[in-house]
């Protein structure tokens, strides 16, 4: 598990390798990463875009970029949290991703008052069959 808060957004993140979708006969491996994504500010946020970059040992690095998540913009009050998983594939087995969510501020009259940069912890990808 790895976490990490900036500006009173706390992110979680496991990753979990699928050996049910891998085909190692084709290097191809996959993984879901759960996050969470808990707001413990004073203030209501919403999430607006992500952005990803995937490190794929034997592979160019992706970057990812889009708005929200899982087709979602939540928009989390003080104390709230919200859960989502995805996926991610690698040719390798081995590799990791790190990025950022844009967030926005909203008062209490609906108006955005701040956009802002919440990190998302480094997580590893790793099929464990490659350590051995």
């Amino acid at each position: 598990m790895n976490v990490a808060i900036t500006k009173g957004i706390k992110i979680t993140v496991t990753a979990l390798f699928r050996s049910d979708l891998t085909q190692l006969e084709k290097n191809l491996f996959f993984f879901n990463y759960s996050i969470k994504i808990e707001n413990l500010s004073h203030n209501r946020v919403q999430l607006i875009s992500r952005y990803w970059r995937i490190v794929d040992s034997l592979a160019p690095t992706r970057i990812i970029e889009g708005k929200g998540v899982i087709g979602e913009q939540p928009t989390l009050e003080p104390g709230e949290s919200h859960i989502y998983t995805s996926g991610c594939d690698l040719s390798s087995g081995l590799g990791f991703m790190e990025g950022y969510y844009n967030f926005d501020t909203i008062n209490d009259q609906g108006e955005i008052t701040n956009n802002f940069k919440v990190n998302v912890p480094r997580f590893t990808l790793e099929y464990a069959g490659k350590l051995n």
